[in-house]
């Protein structure tokens, strides 16, 4: 997620008027591979009333954005804010910022990076909340949203659709850090033998890690799945997004903004660009399939507490 900057707001009426746009979005967060792992993970792990109330909440939603699945809807957040990203940039503005937290990996202030914690005045929906609100707080308000059974279903389902998503975003390390630089999307990477420019940090984590975990992504999700221990998802399910957010912090920090040495050299023009190789991947892909199982069993405990 490159952009940064806004003050825009959108209500409720903007999701129903946008819910049959259909488009081909950028490259995302995790991509849409891992986000499918995560809801894939989840929905596996969900109770049976859990698995009722949000079968439920999704049979009657009309939106084409993605296909209704949850797991398929684990896409819809980057969609639903990419659809209008080259036209009257209403959901664009005023949905960007949620999707991350710039903790600066040097100097982390949790609270500067969630732009003071802007509440929800009385009334308004999460849906319907700042643009300048960080992952962390919409995670938050959502997850209280589907706890509250007295709300209007369409808010829950949003409030679903966004958390199915945001709770994966919470989970990739440079989601929640940023070295001045963005989150990695300001710092160009090469390939093998530094040959040439091949992407940016950060879409090297959200796209090329994953894929190098080998397979389609609910066949990923399956093998992972059987992988975690009870014990592990106990301990892993405990805390809130806050924690999590700080341990993908920490993640960056050990793991993705950590270079073997002559890695990170600057170009012609001045600019960073970082030599990625095998020793680079083989830290950071178990990296990659525990923050991947953690999201899945995090996203699986909120919305059990939610549901049951």
């Amino acid at each position: 997620m490159t952009a940064r900057r806004s003050r825009r707001r959108k209500s409720v009426a903007v999701f129903a008027a946008s819910a049959t746009l259909v488009f081909a979005p950028p490259a995302v967060a995790w991509g849409d591979a891992g986000h499918v792992i995560i809801a894939t993970i989840a929905y596996a792990r969900l109770t049976p009333a859990a698995r009722r109330g949000v079968d439920a909440l999704l049979a009657r939603d009309a939106d084409t954005l993605t296909p209704p699945d949850f797991a398929s809807r684990a896409t819809w957040a980057d969609r639903y804010r990419d659809a209008d990203r080259n036209g009257s940039r209403v959901q664009y503005l005023g949905t960007r910022f949620w999707h991350f937290v710039d903790i600066d990996v040097d100097r982390p202030d949790l609270d500067a990076a969630c732009h003071g914690d802007p509440p929800l005045t009385p009334g308004t929906p999460a849906s319907a909340g700042p643009a300048e609100a960080c992952v962390i707080d919409k995670v938050e308000q959502f997850d209280a949203e589907l706890r509250d059974r007295t709300l209007p279903r369409g808010e829950r389902l949003l409030a679903l659709k966004f958390m199915i998503h945001l709770v994966g975003d919470l989970h990739q390390p440079l989601h929640a850090a940023t070295r001045r630089d963005h989150g990695g999307n300001d710092l160009a990477v090469r390939g093998p033998g530094g040959a040439h420019v091949i992407d940016n940090l950060h879409a090297y984590w959200d796209v090329h890690l994953v894929d190098a975990l080998g397979g389609p992504p609910r066949t990923i999700a399956a093998r992972m799945n059987r992988r975690i221990a009870p014990r592990e998802a106990g301990a892993w399910a405990a805390g809130r997004p806050a924690d999590w957010a700080r341990e993908s912090n920490a993640a960056a920090r050990a793991v993705a903004y950590r270079f073997d040495a002559g890695a990170l050299q600057r170009d012609a023009q001045g600019r960073s660009v970082v030599t990625l190789d095998a020793h680079y991947d083989a830290r950071a892909l178990p990296l990659v399939r525990s923050r991947l199982s953690k999201a899945g069993v995090r996203l699986a405990a909120l919305l059990n507490a939610a549901f049951d």
